[in-house]
């Protein structure tokens, strides 16, 4: 009777086992783990993608080596440490505060469409994710960033693609964007 009751439960562990495995697999199927040097913060990015050097530009910059213009870049930026993002403004005005000053200032010839600006709360921060269709004179591009603050540092992660690629990688772009995070 006793053999009985251990196989059913070995299966049982095993099927538990297998669904945990593959539900945290899912989650970063495809993506690599980045984690700044000090610990401070960490993203995903897309597996086969390379991290590029870059002066006087973002602190962190990855494109995918098949579809080059394909690009991932972090900036972080110092502000007050008493502003939140919410002192900043609400989603749309931050967003369009982007566009303005850094997507498509004036002179760029560059015109982009704020396309959606939401708040969520993760990992007891408020993030702003916003989404663009930034218009070049060549081509479309279509652009996805998360704004957070914390301790005096404003952050930036942003993903871009031309307009063509977006429908492909638009599922894998928001898992990018919403994996950054502050592990410690």
């Amino acid at each position: 009777m006793s053999q009985l009751v251990r196989f059913p439960f070995r299966v049982f562990l095993a099927c538990l086992l297998a669904f945990l495995v593959t539900a945290c697999s899912s989650t970063s199927a495809g993506l690599n783990s980045f984690q700044s040097p000090d610990g401070r913060y960490a993203f995903f990015y897309p597996t086969g993608w390379t991290r590029v050097a870059v002066n006087n530009g973002p602190q962190v910059v990855y494109h995918d080596l098949i579809n080059s213009d394909e690009t991932l870049s972090l900036v972080v930026s110092k502000i007050d440490k008493d502003d939140d993002l919410q002192s900043l403004g609400s989603p749309v005005s931050v967003g369009e505060r982007l566009i303005n000053d850094v997507i498509a200032p004036k002179g760029t010839g560059r015109t982009v469409e704020l396309v959606d600006a939401e708040a969520r709360e993760s990992t007891g921060h408020t993030f702003y994710d916003l989404e663009y269709v930034v218009h070049l004179t060549d081509r479309d591009r279509h652009e996805l960033a998360t704004v957070v603050i914390d301790r005096g540092s404003l952050y930036t992660l942003a993903t871009s693609t031309n307009e063509s690629r977006w429908p492909k990688v638009k599922g894998v772009f928001e898992k990018v964007v919403k994996s950054f995070s502050f592990p410690t």
